[in-house]
This record gives C-alpha cells, sequence and structure tokens, in this order.
C-alpha cells in the first residue's frame, strides 16, 4: 500500500523515536502541547492541573513539566499512577509531578486547591462530568483547557464561579503543522518519550479496541504492523 502527500502535510519523525513512539504524537501530544504552550502560554512556576492518566493527560504533564511548571495528576486509580510514576518515559519529570487520588466524585476540585494550591491551568479531558471540579480548583483568572468528554458531554455546572472569577475556558482540538514542528523541536531537545501502555500487532486491532474499553491503560496503546 502506498500514498502521496504534499510535503506541508508532513513532518520529520526525530531520530531518536521509534516509529511506534512517533505515530503518539499527532494528536495527544500535539493537543497537550497546543492547550499549554500555543494557547495557554504557560510559564514557568505555573501550577497545571492534569485530569487522568491517558495520553493527553500524561504528554501534558511532561510539557508542562518541561516549561517549569508544577503539575497536580490525578487519577481514581491508585495503580494507575503507580504505574505512571514506574514508567520509565515518565521518570525525568516525577520531581515536578505529585499524583492525587480521587476518592470521592465531588469536591476533589476544592481539596486539590486546599492542598495543592490553586491552578493556572487545567487540562480537562472529563467534559460537563469534571467541569466543576477543574472550576473549583482553577484560580481566578486561569484557564480551563477544555478537551475531552470521557465523563459526559452534557451536565448541569453552575457558571457563576467562571464570571466572578474570570475563568477562561478554551476549546482545543490537536493544532496546527507550525505548532508540531515547535514541540518536536522542544522534545527533541528534551528526548521526551511517550508513556506506552501496550503494544498490539496490526492484526490483533479487535483486542487493541477492547484493551482500550477497559480503561486499565495509562498513556497511549499502538498498533505496529511490520
Amino acid at each position: 500500500t502506498s500514498a502521496q502527500f504534499h510535503q506541508t502535510g508532513l513532518v520529520p519523525v526525530p531520530d531518536y523515536l521509534s516509529n511506534e513512539e512517533a505515530s503518539t504524537l499527532g494528536c495527544a501530544a500535539l493537543t497537550a502541547w497546543s492547550a499549554l504552550v500555543e494557547l495557554g502560554q504557560i510559564r514557568a512556576g505555573d501550577h497545571v492541573l492534569c485530569i487522568g492518566t491517558g495520553g493527553v493527560s500524561l504528554f501534558a504533564a511532561q510539557i508542562a513539566a518541561l516549561h517549569g511548571a508544577r503539575v497536580t495528576l490525578t487519577s481514581r486509580s491508585l495503580d494507575k499512577l503507580e504505574q505512571v510514576f514506574e514508567a520509565p518515559a515518565f521518570s525525568p519529570f516525577v520531581s515536578k509531578v505529585s499524583p492525587f487520588h480521587i476518592e470521592q466524585s465531588t469536591g476533589w476540585g476544592k481539596l486539590i486547591r486546599k492542598q495543592q494550591g490553586e491552578v493556572d491551568h487545567v487540562i480537562e479531558v472529563g467534559g460537563a462530568g469534571t467541569l466543576t471540579e477543574s472550576i473549583n480548583a482553577c484560580r481566578a483568572g486561569g484557564t480551563i483547557s477544555l478537551i475531552g468528554v470521557l465523563a459526559g458531554g452534557s451536565a448541569s455546572v453552575n457558571l457563576t464561579p467562571v464570571l466572578m472569577r474570570q475563568i477562561k475556558i478554551q476549546g482545543v482540538i490537536v493544532g496546527h503543522r507550525e505548532g508540531m514542528i515547535r514541540m518536536l523541536n522542544a522534545f527533541t531537545q528534551a528526548q521526551v518519550r511517550p508513556v506506552i501502555s501496550k503494544r498490539f500487532p496490526l492484526d490483533c486491532a479487535q483486542s487493541a479496541f477492547a484493551y482500550l474499553k477497559e480503561a486499565k491503560h495509562i498513556g497511549k496503546i499502538v498498533l505496529h504492523h511490520t
């Protein structure tokens, strides 16, 4: 099978990455980069809240740490948090990242703000189901990057705190080529690698989707073809 692309539709793969690793960058990594860097203008010393241990959230944690920010990484699973902090690809960033185990469905946003400090930027992948907690964690004038709807696309949300504290909610879907080139340059300089939970051969794609549905993974799942 072959395909033709215009050169402006492609970017070079960094030499230090395998094809499997590079395959994770065009969506999850670029979305996180767009949210924090291209749109969010992250600065050293910022506090970034990353919800969950999926691909976007882990890339966001790496990117935030790379820019000198401190990160709170949440999960409802202690096992997943342990896996993240034991992952070799994540080890260069652990000093900047604090794990936060979510033990109850509500109230954890205020708890993070109380225990970890108010948040400058939230990587919101849960959607309407977690948006209230993100608002409660966010500082006045802070930013919530609305990226996913894993916890639901519709819910009753009190927007008064958004108005009173002038919180910005920014929708983010992937990014542009120029941003990806800047991201790849930064990743190459720091040798950033993706956290890959499991690899499946292409002819086992159905098993990969089943594994994804179980939601037991951290980071990315990769299909490979030899």
